[in-house]
């Protein structure tokens, strides 16, 4: 029998404060001149390895998410899917319980106890043999991404309006102010203040853990941020024995700032200014004490982006954009990427921070799923910030501060109070949880500008029309930093501007078989010398039933092979029609570049429409 011990911590995103701070609620602690990588969140954060070299991640397993295929019993029946749980746990010696169901349509099990790697194991393997199951994955944790502050009141914003590294953010207040654009924050909830709340609209609470939602009970209609504070060991310990967190920790309102640098109001004669000023913000509340629960947040993009989830009225007001400043250890799992893909079916955009350990993005979620926009972070200079994550997977970056100068942080909407509920301020934080905000407020002008745009466009615009950081990027940061003023001039009224550069295209139609079998679609490339760009875009136009089936791959004229997109049974949505960006500049651009798409599954078959690569 295994014990229930307190509440374990599945995934720490985090960067440098005081030695060991991990990613949750970040509140106001400042940070410290030899910060080390693995806590830079805020205030509240449970703590990561102090080397941060090995985040703690594999902690105990308290629940399962389950998606069954579509054509299972399972899939349908609640009843099924119980009786599943039961069998699949007497396989493997322990005691299963179906949950609920999630809102996109995956079962969540309950392990009856915390288990270790082992027993995990033994009982997943249960399910994975099972040909009705698409997939299983651990039920994680996810925190909050940010830094920390420092002191109060806002003076200067330098992250929208500065030349050499601000996003330009007032040269597209000509064109869009975000009038009319949802914005759902998934976060810790709002506390009330004045410099927001006429752009707040009513949200939800999808804590459905009354311990950690803090508030008596559990999902309920209420997102209001009731604080994250925590004392020291409250959320158990980590896969190496220390406590978590390592030690006290205050309120962040983590949620409240994130919403501010979106749509704090402007022109009020106070506080700051939003990106997207005119735009609604919706707080959706999935962060509380010791964290959030990968299930609560899959249900909780499923219904900000208008999806059902049981138990749960509908969304009166579905967001146009999410944004997620959340995430942990571990690469984006089957059940995140399945709400994600839901969410951008229903013409959502979905923005996530990258996290702030310093490494590879692609080792966290949700910055490493699919058809997300995965935001990495830049300092006052340009530069990719020393907390921020790196990668091919990273889309693009944005402002997120240093606040070692606290002036050079990115100031926004907070509270004072430390264990309860204080009096209104402002802030200075660091973190990719700001860097988050800034490109889902730029999603909502964009919106606006141009209401017919798809998610897809929305991230392509983005992406074309970031300019080159003015600092230094090592690992990788996407496509530059986002600049505001040349995406919305690019975006006219109704689509974005086309690609500027040298632009190739092959538009012959490419039949893609269901037989696992490549097929290729060549560019010859002339009249471009030297190599290849760091931002080489690659755009895709793939027509396909089931998009999850199609693994795409740009291979180079000296035959390196690039990865665009890899299969995935939960990605259900049809076509594949995006740009990519990527790191070419190991290759000459002169010569013959192909497009690779292999349907990995049988039953259906699509075609490559057209492709282009922009120099």
């Amino acid at each position: 029998m295994h014990q229930r011990s307190a509440l374990p911590v599945r995934k720490i995103l985090g960067t440098a404060l005081a030695a060991g701070l991990a990613a949750t609620v970040l509140a106001a602690v400042p940070a410290t001149a030899d910060a080390t990588e693995a806590n830079i969140l805020e205030a509240g954060a449970p703590p990561a390895a102090p080397d941060a070299t090995a985040p703690a991640t594999d902690g105990p397993v308290e629940r399962l998410i389950v998606g069954y295929k579509s054509k299972a019993t399972e899939a349908k029946s609640n009843d099924a899917a119980a009786k599943d749980a039961k069998a699949k746990g007497e396989k493997a010696g322990e005691s299963l319980d179906f949950q609920r169901r999630l809102g996109t349509g995956a079962a969540l099990v309950d392990l009856g106890a915390q288990l270790d790697k082992k027993d995990t194991a033994d009982v997943m393997a249960a399910f994975r043999a099972d040909p009705d199951v698409a997939y299983v994955v651990p039920d994680r944790r996810k925190y909050a991404t940010a830094v920390t502050p420092n002191d109060t009141y806002y003076d200067r914003q330098w992250d929208l309006f500065e030349a050499a590294a601000g996003m330009n953010v007032p040269g597209a207040w000509d064109k869009a102010t975000g009038t009319g654009v949802k914005v759902a924050v998934l976060d810790t909830g709002y506390v009330a203040h004045s410099d927001l709340a006429a752009n707040v609209v009513g949200g939800y609470d999808f804590i459905s853990d009354p311990l950690m939602s803090r508030d008596g009970g559990g999902r309920d209609s209420n997102p209001a941020d009731t604080g994250d504070w925590m004392n020291k060991g409250d959320c158990g310990v980590d896969e190496f024995g220390r406590p978590v967190p390592d030690s006290d920790r205050n309120n962040s309102w983590h949620g409240t700032h994130v919403a501010g640098t979106i749509a704090a109001t402007t022109g009020n004669g106070k506080g700051i200014a939003g990106i997207a000023y005119n735009a609604t913000i919706q707080p959706v509340r999935v962060l509380g004490w010791c964290g959030g629960t990968d299930a609560d947040i899959i249900d909780a993009i499923t219904w900000a982006s208008g999806g059902s989830v049981q138990g749960v009225p509908n969304n009166p007001n579905p967001a146009d954009v999410i944004n997620m400043s959340l995430g942990g250890g571990g690469a984006c799992d089957a059940g995140t990427q399945s709400a994600i893909n839901g969410a951008v079916s229903r013409g959502t955009t979905v923005v996530v921070a990258a996290g702030n350990s310093n490494k590879n993005a692609a080792g966290f979620s949700p910055a490493s799923c699919n058809n997300a926009i995965s935001v990495a972070a830049s300092d006052r200079e340009g530069n990719r910030t020393y907390y921020s994550n790196y990668g091919t997977v990273i889309d693009v970056t944005a402002p997120g501060g240093e606040t070692a100068v606290q002036a050079n942080g990115i100031w926004s909407t907070l509270n004072t109070g430390l264990r309860s509920v204080g009096s209104e301020t402002y802030a200075a934080y660091q973190g990719t949880s700001m860097a988050a905000p800034h490109i889902a407020g730029l999603a909502a002008l964009l919106n606006q500008a141009s209401p017919s745009m798809t998610p897809a466009q929305i991230e392509s615009a983005i992406k074309t029309n970031a300019r080159t950081l003015p600092g230094t990027c090592s690992g990788g940061c996407g496509a530059g930093l986002a600049d505001a003023a040349r995406t919305l001039g690019a975006s006219g009224s109704t689509d974005p501007q086309p690609p500027t550069g040298s632009v190739f295209t092959n538009a012959v139609n490419v039949n893609i078989p269901d037989t696992n079998t490549p097929v290729t679609s060549s560019l010859a490339v002339t009249g471009i010398s030297g190599n290849a760009p760091t931002a080489l875009k690659v755009a895709v136009d793939i027509k396909h039933p089931y998009r999850g089936d199609l693994r795409i791959e740009l291979v180079a004229p000296n035959g390196s092979v690039t990865q665009l997109k890899a299969a995935s049974s939960s990605d259900s949505a049809a076509n594949v029609i995006t740009t990519y960006t990527v790191d070419a500049s190991g290759a000459a651009a002169a010569g013959t570049w192909k497009l690779r798409v292999t349907d990995v599954y049988s039953s259906d078959a699509g075609y490559i429409d057209s492709w282009s690569l922009t120099f």
